[in-house]
């Protein structure tokens, strides 16, 4: 298999479910990390084996044995960090999401189609093993025909501080988890166009840190009369949530992430980690194990890869991306009218939650 070398732009959070995904692809082979803090990137770069290490991405990007960059950066940054790469002729994998408007959007896909390049779009619920096996089942016709999937995630807020800031992050939960669901619901419906989202929002107890939403509810009317349901919320105690539920005329699958896979563990004086997002291990908890390859990171990772190494087709790609975007920009519409809005819907803000603050 012809290797390719990786380089990871971020040292946090995310370019940790990065570098632990890509440690499992046989032909990945990471070579550079860049971070503007120079103890975390050393960190990161001791902590994983990667060589080299940079304050600047625009120094790693010079690398010409560089063939790949992931961003696992805010989300105000993906923009000018994809065009950054695609001009220095490197493929790119966008976390989510995509970037902060529609015309980020349309410069991202353009750069990189005139520079050759691919830019893939990280949504990990497309690679996650049961709900692709939930899939499986929907397309060989076992629930019949499917008329709605519903999507939920839940927890008590981000793992970094920049989520709070809708200048950095964009809006709240609904554009921090929201995309999930939305992405998700387009790709297991085969991704036919939306004809219309209706969604509703508020902060309920975060609102000291952030004046976006905490808590979102969003109906997407997919051609074909199907529906998709997201339930997303900063607000809920406990540790993460993450479920599927699919209904067709002639069934229905029920998919929990978490807590339909996890060992159900009681410890009176508590251990060392149970699951993303667990705020205490004492009692009764979900204990997750084998937590990154039952969300797909690995998965994807190795299918983005495989992309670059043979030339192929990502499964999501730039225009998915900007396709999920158009979505969330109708939700936070539809929450400041209270009505549902009709697509193609286009506005010129500089961020979703623009629609939706006073």
């Amino acid at each position: 298999m012809k290797e390719i070398a990786v380089g990871i732009i971020g040292s946090q959070f995310e370019a940790s479910i990065q570098a632990e995904s890509l440690k499992t692809v046989p032909n990945a082979k990471i070579v550079a990390a860049a971070s503007p803090t120079e103890a975390h990137v050393k960190s990161f770069t001791q902590k994983y084996g990667i060589p080299k290490a940079f304050t600047d991405y625009k120094d790693m990007l010079k690398l010409d044995e560089i063939e790949l960059v992931t961003l696992a950066i805010p989300n105000y940054l993906h923009a000018q960090v994809t065009i950054a790469a695609a001009e220095a002729g490197k493929h790119v994998v966008c976390e989510k999401p995509l970037c902060m408007n529609l015309k980020e959007a349309d410069q991202m896909i353009d750069v990189c189609r005139r520079n050759g390049v691919k830019l893939m779009y990280a949504e990990e619920l497309c690679f996650a093993p049961k709900y692709v096996r939930a899939k499986q089942l929907a397309d060989e016709g076992a629930l019949g025909r499917i008329y709605l999937v519903k999507q939920c995630e839940k927890h008590f807020g981000p793992h970094s501080d920049w989520f709070w800031d809708v200048n950095l992050s964009g809006g709240g939960v609904l554009f921090d988890m929201g995309c999930h669901a939305f992405e998700f619901m387009r790709w297991f419906y085969d991704k036919p166009p939306v004809e219309s989202v209706y969604a509703d929002m508020d902060t309920h107890v975060h609102g000291s840190l952030t004046k976006g939403e905490d808590d979102s509810l969003a109906i997407v009317r997919f051609q074909g009369k199907r529906k998709g349901l997201a339930e997303d919320s900063w607000a809920k105690r406990g540790g993460m949530d993450d479920r599927v539920e699919i209904f067709g005329s002639e069934g229905v699958a029920y998919a929990y992430l978490h807590m339909g896979i996890a060992l159900m563990t009681y410890s009176e004086k508590g251990y060392g980690y149970a699951v993303e997002k667990a705020p205490s291990t004492k009692g009764w908890t979900f204990t997750i194990y084998e937590e990154l390859w039952n969300y797909g990171f690995p998965q994807e990772m190795a299918h983005f890869v495989d992309c670059v190494a043979n030339d192929k087709k990502p499964m999501e790609n730039g225009e998915d991306g900007k396709a999920m975007l158009e979505m969330i920009l109708a939700a936070y519409e539809s929450a400041r009218t209270g009505k549902k809005v009709p697509l193609p819907f286009r506005p010129s803000v500089q961020k979703p939650i623009d629609l939706w603050l006073p």
